[in-house]
């Protein structure tokens, strides 16, 4: 019998303190060995010189709409696009699956699901929304990962927007439970009044868009989340933020002590409003993309490591729903298809502006890792799970229908080059993907949080 399932020879590996050419070993889904030139018998051996070893991605942010609207991504098809950007663990966001993920029946069901058809290790959100407050110890002990809620309309008449009451009461009963709140901070009375007035002068472009959803209704939503976490006590994690105003606010509340966190996703940081405009509701989303100064405002905040986690915010659904000719840019679905591409994102970023790879590391492993109590994940280290993702920094990467896995093709992405590719993802030791290879067959985990207070 073989001392090692797995040899990673001579690759660029990104490890805690900075990148090192050495050798992995593999063992039982377990780093076993960091080691140059390693010599034990193995079952395989692959040859990595000139590529970068990551650990892989944690993306705590994609919505995969299962069960109900499997037409939209589904599960399958999702995780397996994961793998393929280098991503061995998610988080499903609990809001447009039928039923919304707002009790432990839900929560179980989807759970059911989800082991059955995960290609990659996976987590799942449960709702905050009025009238749940009861069912937040039961989602909480049946193993969710935290809760998400929505400041303004999530676009789901079945996951309502949770009021001031609801809020609050439920940022009391998450801190108890010593679990994480994940906010969409937009104000609703802000975004909803804009929105009405574009519609009753028909206003319907890009630029109304964009102006229905300002920087200052991120900036009040944020701001009075975080005095109400200092009331309750409740950790926070904002999510998707588009500004450097709402970010400055998340970094005050650091300062004061709170328990606050900050993500981004890739596409604010790739795109801006320009994008919008030629693209139309394929580049859509809540909030919008930001003008092009805002977004080089959001890149230097990168650049100075003032985010702590990005994600993907996969969000998609069937063109219909975006079809021009069937819906205005207000009533269009919003969200960004582009779940695949985050860490190809942050790659290309940090050599365009000179970033340490072990902050993308951070970023999209380690940092979530640790938010959220994946004690055997997020870094490569001996004893850690063999979470690995492995980029040929030597070949480009162009997104077309044939290599991007999402089960609908139409994304803000297309035709984007990127420097780098994915050679092979690694969940647990398990090849989950690897470039030109066939899917294998579902493996994944389901990763029931057990940080419960009593």
């Amino acid at each position: 019998m073989a001392e090692l399932n797995t040899i990673i020879k001579n690759g660029h590996v990104v490890l805690p303190g900075g990148v090192k050419q050495t050798d992995i070993g593999v063992k039982d889904g377990k780093i076993a060995l960091i080691s140059n030139n390693i010599t034990r018998s193995s079952d395989h051996v692959v040859h990595a010189e000139d590529q970068y070893i990551f650990p892989g991605m944690i993306d705590v942010h994609v919505h995969f709409n299962e069960p109900g609207r499997e037409n939209w991504e589904g599960i399958e098809s999702g995780s397996y696009m994961m793998a393929a950007g280098g991503a061995t663990t998610y988080f499903d966001m609990p809001l447009n699956g039928i039923p919304s993920t707002i009790n432990q029946d839900a929560l179980l069901q989807k759970a059911e699901i989800a082991k059955r058809k995960s290609h990659v290790d996976f987590g799942l959100w449960a709702g905050l929304v009025p009238g749940n407050q009861e069912n937040l110890s039961s989602l909480a002990r049946a193993g969710a990962i935290g809760f998400k809620a929505f400041l303004s309309p999530s676009g789901n008449e079945e996951f309502e927007a949770a009021d001031d009451s609801t809020l609050l009461k439920g940022m009391k009963e998450i801190a108890k439970l010593n679990k994480v709140l994940a906010l969409h901070s937009e104000s609703g009375p802000i975004t909803e009044y804009l929105s009405q007035q574009k519609l009753i002068n028909q206003q319907f472009t890009a630029n109304d868009y964009a102006e229905t959803r300002p920087i200052v209704a991120e900036v009040e939503a944020v701001e009075r989340a975080i005095y109400y976490a200092e009331i309750t006590g409740c950790s926070l994690h904002f999510v998707h933020i588009s500004s450097k105003d709402a970010v400055d606010k998340i970094i005050s509340a650091k300062r004061k002590g709170l328990d606050v966190t900050v993500e981004t996703c890739a596409h604010y940081l790739l795109f801006n409003h320009t994008h919008l405009m030629d693209h139309g509701a394929i580049a859509k989303c809540a909030p919008p993309l930001r003008d092009p100064q805002e977004q080089d405002k959001l890149v230097q905040l990168l650049i100075d490591d003032k985010f702590d986690i990005i994600s993907s915010d996969h969000s998609p659904c069937p063109f219909t729903l975006k079809d021009p000719s069937k819906y205005h840019l207000l009533e269009a679905w919003g969200g960004i298809s582009g779940g695949q591409f985050t860490l190809l994102s942050l790659i290309e970023l940090a050599l365009l502006h000179d970033i340490p790879m072990e902050k993308v590391a951070n970023w999209t492993a380690a940092n979530p890792a640790k938010r959220f109590g994946l004690s055997s994940q997020g870094e490569i280290k001996e004893g850690m799970d063999a979470n690995l993702a492995i980029i040929d920094m030597n070949r480009s990467f162009l997104v077309s229908s044939d290599n991007y896995h999402a089960k609908h093709k139409q994304s803000l992405y297309m035709d984007h080059l990127y420097p780098c590719r994915i050679s092979a993802t690694y969940n647990r030791g398990n090849l989950v993907y690897e470039d030109g290879g066939k899917p294998s067959l579902p493996k994944g985990t389901w990763l029931q949080s057990q940080v419960v207070a009593d």
